[in-house]
This record gives structure tokens, C-alpha cells and sequence, in this order.
């Protein structure tokens, strides 16, 4: 596995850091937000930060004195995509079939008068 793969999942392995992740998918949030979610210390959910931030699956940036953070969502579903198709190469034609099963859901039978 890649380096850039091992930080991504080193970073996954945490649970704060996943749910971190998770408050992230709505939009960016500072740095005071993200650590009042948690009972951790600021110091502590500062290193989760940086832990997500050295994977590539959060970026920051400063707004006066606040330090604003978003996810890299493309990055994540990229990265973890990739580690399944080579572990798991039928999961992207499973994914192709679930893709077209709720199409075929839709079709009604004609309807006979």
C-alpha cells in the first residue's frame, strides 16, 4: 500500500477523527466548533486535525483568528475506491448492478384495461 493510502487509514482508524469527517460533510467549520463536539481536550482534537490534515482529507485555512477547516471528500472516496478494487475487484461490478437495479424498480408492467 502507498504512503498516501497508509495516512488515509491510519487516520480512518480513530473513531473522533471518522466522526470528525462526518461534521465536516456539511460544510466547513472552525476549529473551536469541531472541539466543542467532543469531550477531548482542544490540544488533543488539534492533533486529530492534524492527523486528517497530514492524510490529505482535510484542508484549513484562516479567517482572521479562526482556523477553518473542510473535508477532502474526493480524496477519501478516491483512495478508499481504489484499496477496494484491488482487494475486492467484484465490488465494482456489484456496484454497476445497484446502480441499475433501482431503474428497473421503477418500471411499472403496462397496465392491461
Amino acid at each position: 500500500m502507498s504512503d498516501a493510502a497508509s495516512d488515509i487509514f491510519a487516520a480512518l482508524a480513530h473513531p473522533t477523527r471518522r466522526q470528525i469527517l462526518q461534521d465536516l460533510k456539511d460544510g466547513e467549520m472552525a476549529a473551536g466548533e469541531i472541539a466543542a463536539r467532543f469531550d477531548a481536550s482542544g490540544p488533543t482534537i488539534s492533533r486529530h486535525l492534524g492527523v486528517l490534515r497530514q492524510a490529505g482529507l482535510v484542508t484549513e485555512r484562516r479567517d482572521a483568528n479562526r482556523i477553518l477547516y473542510s473535508l477532502v471528500g474526493e480524496r477519501l472516496a478516491l483512495s478508499v475506491g481504489d484499496f477496494l478494487s484491488t482487494v475486492c475487484p467484484e465490488q465494482i461490478v456489484l456496484r454497476e448492478v445497484r446502480k441499475r437495479r433501482p431503474a428497473a424498480r421503477g418500471k411499472s408492467a403496462p397496465v392491461e384495461s
